[in-house]
């Protein structure tokens, strides 16, 4: 039976991309660089700072210029968490679906806290969480097991009734070296070219509202509950 249910952040609960996008640009503007459109910054997304200043700058930059460069990044970044970031449409009510079914449910990010709790309290879920881990939460980020096997004992569950929800391959990696069920969420920021079909998930997801009716098939009552 699935007790909880874990989601990743961004490009899972929440779309994020506009506003990352517009940081690396921004970034661009300030290094008197041309910008990069947004559709194709969206793909790294999911992918942490340095992917995304990897996507607007390349792989040609010293090693100390893109610490620099990430850096100021994640500065920019952190004033514009949440110009356009919202929840994906669904989320909300799934939460509520899951709470009234006794089911728990909390997040598990790369994100660090400094920028994941603001965030998480602008989009009003920061505060119905059972669990939060965040980035630097544990000395390993995904596709560690180490955060999802903390955010499990932080419950008080067993990985196996738990179940992760995320958009990236490392969030399939992490949750399969946890043992823990997981789904691989298709509307998030996966480059075009990965087939997702091949992640070795438990099931895909095209959208937020296939979870209930995905956990129904396990557990049997979530989607009754209201």
């Amino acid at each position: 039976m699935t007790r909880a249910v874990l989601f990743d952040l961004d490009g899972t609960l929440a779309d994020t991309a506009d506003d990352l996008a517009a940081a690396v640009n921004r970034l661009l503007q300030e290094e008197r660089r041309p910008g990069k459109p947004a559709a194709e910054l969206r793909r790294q997304a999911s992918r942490g700072a340095q992917a995304m200043v990897r996507a607007g700058f390349g792989n040609s930059i010293a090693d100390d210029e893109f610490e620099r460069l990430v850096s100021r990044f994640l500065v920019i970044y952190a004033a514009h968490l949440h110009d356009r970031t919202r929840l994906f449409p669904a989320v909300a009510q799934t939460l509520q679906t899951l709470r009234a079914g006794g089911v728990l449910w909390g997040v598990v990010t790369n994100k660090n806290r400094h920028l994941a709790e603001p965030l998480l309290r602008y989009l009003g879920i920061l505060d119905t969480a059972d669990c939060l881990v965040y980035g630097d939460t544990t000395s390993q980020k995904k596709p560690s097991p180490e955060p999802l096997l903390f955010a499990a004992r932080e419950l008080g569950l067993a990985t196996r009734d738990c179940v992760y929800v995320g958009d990236d391959l490392r969030d399939i990696e992490a949750a399969r070296a946890a043992k823990m069920p997981v789904l691989a969420a298709a509307w998030g920021y996966r480059p075009a070219e990965e087939d997702i079909t091949q992640w070795d998930a438990d099931g895909v997801l095209n959208s937020v509202g296939e979870l209930i009716p995905w956990l129904d098939t396990r557990t049997g009552h979530v989607g009754r509950a209201n």
